[in-house]
Formats: C-alpha cells, sequence, structure tokens
C-alpha cells in the first residue's frame, strides 16, 4: 500500500494477475489427495515419462554417462556440422537454466516438507531423468532448423509439429507446438531470480534499492543474451563451472567437517523414505516433495533444455542426447543432493520440520552459516550467479520460442530480449506472490505437449539409438 493509501504498483499487479494466475495453475497442477498429500498429475506425468523412457532405452542413463563425458572432453570438434557451439558450451548454456536458487532454496523446502526421506526420492527421481532429457535433446537436435544464415532454431516445437503432422493432424500438431512455445515464452520471465538474490543481497549489504538492483541485473542479462548463442554459450562456460566450484565446494568442506555424522544422516534419510511416520505424509509425503524437487530442478521432459542443446556444432543428433543426459546428473543427482546432505548433516532443517511457511534459503544460509560465519557473504555471490545464470538460459529458451512464434527475423529476437529485460528489471520491487504461481503453471504446462511428441517419436528414436550405439558403444 502506498503511503497516501492508494494501492501500489505491486499490490495492482498482485490483483490483476492473481484470478487468471489461480485460474491457470488449478488446470495445470489439478491435484489428487494421497494418504492427506495433495498431488499434482502433472508430476505424476512427468515422473511416469522418466521411468517408461528409461526402460524404453534399457537404461541409457548408466550405459552412455560414461560417453557423455568422453563427447564433451573429445578435442574433435565437427566444425563443419550446422550449428553454433560445441558439446561442453550446450550443456554449459543449459546447466545455466537449470542450475539455479531453486538448488539453494528449494531442497530446504523439499526436507522441511517432506522429511529428509524426500533426497532419497529427489535422487531416484533425477536418475530417471537422465532418460527424459536424453530423448527430447537427441530429438531437438534431429529436428531443427538451420536458417541461411546458419543460425539455429530448434526445440521440442519443431519436432511436436512434425510428428502430428506425419500423422495427418497437421493443425492440432500446429496448435500444440504453438501452445508450448507460447509456454515457454511465459516460463522466461523468471523474475523468482532478481527477486530472490535481491533479497540475499539486501539482507547481507544492507542496501534495499530493489529498482536499481533489477536494472542493473537485467541490463548485465541483456549485454550477454543481445550477443546471441555464442556469446550466452561462452559466458555459461565461465559462469556455470565458477558457481559450481563455489557452491560445491563449500558443500564438500562442510561435510568434510561433519564427516562422523554423515553415515547417521544417511540412515536418517533412507528410514524417512521408506517410513510411516504421519507428519508430512510419512513415504508418500516424502516421495511426493523429492519428486517435485527433481523435477523443478532438472526440468527433464519438460523440454526447456532441449531449445540450448538444438544449437550444438555436430552433424548426429544422438550426441547429444548422451551429453544432455549429465544435465539431470549434474544439477539434481549431485548439486541438490549435496544440498540436501548439507541441510540433514548440520540438523539445519529440524526447527522447521513440517512448516507450511518455511523459506528455504533460511534454511540453507543457517546449514552453512554453523561452520562458516561468513557464509552468507558467499551465499550473496552464489545467489547472484546462480540467479544470473538461470536468466541468462531463459531469455535464450524464451527469444527461441518467440522466433517460433513471429518469425526468426533479428527484429523480433531484439525486440523480445528487450521486452524481457524490462520485466526482469521489475522482478526485486514487485510481490511475487501471483506471478510465481503463473509462471511455474507455464513450465509444467510445457510437458504436456512435449511429452506426448516423445511417446510418439519413441519408436522412431529406439531404432536411431540402436543404429547409433552398435557403432560407438
Amino acid at each position: 500500500m502506498a503511503a497516501d493509501g492508494a494501492p501500489s504498483l505491486a499490490d495492482r499487479i498482485n490483483n490483476a494477475l492473481t484470478p487468471v494466475s489461480d485460474w491457470v495453475s488449478s488446470i495445470i497442477f489439478y491435484s489428487v489427495d494421497v494418504f492427506g498429500v495433495s498431488l499434482p498429475l502433472v508430476v505424476v506425468w512427468l515422473m511416469a515419462a522418466s521411468v517408461i523412457l528409461t526402460f524404453a532405452f534399457r537404461f541409457v542413463n548408466v550405459r552412455g554417462f560414461l560417453h557423455g563425458w568422453r563427447l564433451i572432453f573429445n578435442p574433435k570438434q565437427h566444425f563443419d556440422s550446422p550449428g553454433e557451439i560445441s558439446h561442453f558450451q550446450a550443456l554449459s548454456a543449459a546447466l545455466s537454466g537449470t542450475v539455479g536458487l531453486g538448488n539453494i532454496a528449494s531442497v530446504p523446502v523439499a526436507v522441511a516438507l517432506g522429511g529428509p526421506g524426500a533426497i532419497f526420492w529427489m535422487i531416484l527421481a533425477g536418475f530417471f531423468g537422465m532418460s527424459a532429457k536424453f530423448a527430447e535433446c537427441a530429438l531437438a537436435v534431429k529436428y531443427r532448423k538451420v536458417l541461411p544464415d546458419g543460425r539455429i532454431l530448434g526445440g521440442p516445437m519443431f519436432y511436436i509439429e512434425d510428428v502430428f503432422s506425419r500423422m495427418g493432424m497437421k493443425t492440432l500438431g500446429k496448435g500444440a507446438a504453438i501452445f508450448f512455445a507460447i509456454m515457454a515464452m511465459g516460463a522466461s520471465i523468471s523474475v523468482f531470480q532478481v527477486n530472490q538474490s535481491h533479497a540475499q543481497f539486501a539482507n547481507v549489504t544492507g542496501v534495499s534499492a530493489p529498482v536499481t538492483y533489477g536494472v542493473i541485473m537485467s541490463a548485465a542479462v541483456a549485454f550477454i543474451i543481445l550477443g546471441g548463442i555464442k556469446r550466452i554459450g561462452a559466458a555459461a562456460r565461465l559462469i556455470v563451472p565458477a558457481m559450481g566450484v563455489l557452491y560445491v565446494g563449500a558443500a564438500v568442506l562442510i561435510l568434510l567437517l561433519n564427516a562422523p555424522a554423515i553415515p547417521a544422516a544417511v540412515q536418517t534419510i533412507l528410514e524417512s523414505a521408506f517410513g510411516l511416520d504421519a507428519a508430512g505424509g510419512g513415504l508418500v509425503g516424502a516421495l511426493i516433495n523429492g519428486m517435485k524437487r527433481a523435477t523443478y530442478s532438472s526440468e527433464a521432459g519438460v523440454g526447456s533444455a532441449a531449445i540450448a542443446h538444438a544449437q550444438v556444432r555436430t552433424k548426429e543428433p544422438l550426441t547429444e542426447g548422451y551429453v544432455a543426459l549429465l544435465e539431470p546428473f549434474i544439477d539434481t543427482v549431485v548439486v541438490c543432493t549435496l544440498t540436501g546432505l548439507v541441510v540433514v548433516v548440520t540438523g539445519a532443517y529440524v526447527p522447521y520440520l513440517f512448516n507450511p511457511d518455511v523459506v528455504g534459503i533460511e534454511i540453507t544460509s543457517a546449514a552453512f552459516e554453523s561452520a562458516f560465519d561468513w557464509f552468507p557473504y558467499l551465499l550473496l555471490v552464489a545467489s547472484v550467479l546462480f540467479a544470473f545464470s538461470t536468466l541468462v538460459g531463459w531469455a535464450f529458451y524464451g527469444s527461441q520460442a518467440a522466433a517460433y512464434l513471429f518469425g526468426p527475423s533479428k527484429r523480433t529476437d531484439v525486440i523480445f530480449k528487450l521486452t524481457l529485460c524490462f520485466l526482469l528489471s521489475t522482478g526485486a520491487a514487485v510481490s511475487l506472490s501471483a506471478i510465481l504461481n503463473f509462471i511455474d503453471s507455464m513450465l509444467f504446462g510445457m510437458a504436456i505437449p512435449n511429452i506426448i511428441a516423445l511417446y510418439l517419436l519413441l519408436p522412431e528414436l529406439r531404432r536411431d539409438v540402436k543404429k547409433y550405439d552398435a557403432a560407438n558403444l
């Protein structure tokens, strides 16, 4: 509320968005009650696809794991192939979109709401999600479009449209692809990243200035994304390893300092994962919260990262599938698990256990601060890097979706990116309760047409995998 009693800008935006947000969310996140725990069916949709694809490709997430690493570090580059970036840059660009503040803030929320057992189910969901990521990224490269100037347009919207068209349902396919692209453009407005990184900035420095912070952050994002995928790939190549060393290194150090407590923490996680404690929903609560966290983290089955992976320089689409399956492993199995272990080992989650109003970054900060009183400063740097990388990644996803809808002209690209950066600049000043719900609905809405297309293309992709594996694995 403004000083004169009139509604503030944030109030007016929330009042306008809340009815729309609630309506969209009620459709996308339609839930059923399972032993007192609300289970969104879209999460079941995503996880079922990951498990089915894992078996369909004969555990490609295990068989192809080392092959994916070899492709990244193979010094031979196919410079005469279509594409604009290397396998490593494509993986880094995709990780920049998935590795974000959710790895710091949302994992503790899963532990608080579902108990420590949520970590077990999070790891399992990340493991199966590797297969979904393999499928959607391989198909994105196979069905991408190469423009006359060498630029690449790629993503699920192209294989969604194509597979329906081949089945004699051209109009339905075009509609499904347009729906995916609209959802992707909406989800690219990642104001959560600006808001939460500003919250840590204000907490540590005592300086608020939300508008100034938002403008500086969005200007930095604009500088990177206006340079195209090559500049994004180059930036991600630096930022992703840097934030990985910074945050993961601190987490590993915490675990080393608390090494004697690790066996008991693992036992607690396993007992909670299969426990029947009514609080938090017991086994069901741990399972649901763990799977939701993994889904938010890796976005496997959503199709977003496939847009970045489609830019890779290669003649063989399946190579990027094998590289892409490493993404959920790094993002969920490694980074999110380390966060969860630190929270459990230090016991920082206990005061917040089964509290529906918990704020995750408070738990993470308390866990690390138990060993390092200077950790809030490190968390500030990490949160800014995580937020920035996610903003850059999603800005590119949104721009590719806009190119599909409105044509791949440079004018369209610039207009979309500048408009997005303007919206992002307000992220630190605007209340997010309504808009976040709306954006999350768009993110998960992408999974509906994407997974349908994955099922329809499954026989084709299985033939491709069999042929590739016979020659390379």
